[in-house]
This record gives C-alpha cells, sequence and structure tokens, in this order.
C-alpha cells in the first residue's frame, strides 16, 4: 500500500507516537495515509484508540523487523 508520509516513532514511548502521529495527521490532506513506525507495546492500544477518538481509520497493522507498523487514513 502507498503512504504519502512517514513517522518514526520507534524507541519513543507512550504518549509520544501517538502525539507525533496527531501532528503529521494534521498536515496531511483528508484521505492520505500515513505510516506510523513503534516499538512501545502500549502503542498496541494507544494508536487504535487514537484513531476511534479522532475518527481516522486504522488501514493495517504488522510487523516490520523488532517495529510495530500502522497505516492510518486521515479522517475528513
Amino acid at each position: 500500500m502507498h503512504w504519502a508520509e512517514e513517522v518514526d516513532a520507534c524507541g519513543l514511548i507512550c504518549p509520544l507516537p501517538v502525539l507525533q502521529a496527531r501532528k503529521r495527521l494534521n498536515g496531511m490532506a483528508p484521505g492520505q495515509v500515513l505510516r506510523l513506525l513503534t516499538t512501545d507495546p502500549a502503542a498496541a492500544v494507544d494508536v487504535p484508540h487514537f484513531c476511534a477518538q479522532a475518527g481516522h481509520v486504522l488501514l493495517a497493522e504488522g510487523r516490520d523487523g523488532a517495529a510495530q507498523v500502522w497505516l492510518i487514513r486521515r479522517a475528513g
């Protein structure tokens, strides 16, 4: 899948990965996709909750080595 922006939040702990994702998503056009990389185990709860609260669509989640990868479509 193609994404427009990427945030590498590996090594950051809660709430920083979600805060960085929110900041980047706010600067993106509706419908664009953000690829978010995290290593914090709390992201498994935080990222889906953030998407649901903000109205963004969590398209996919998976792994790339040690990183958890999230694809998020911006609301709008």
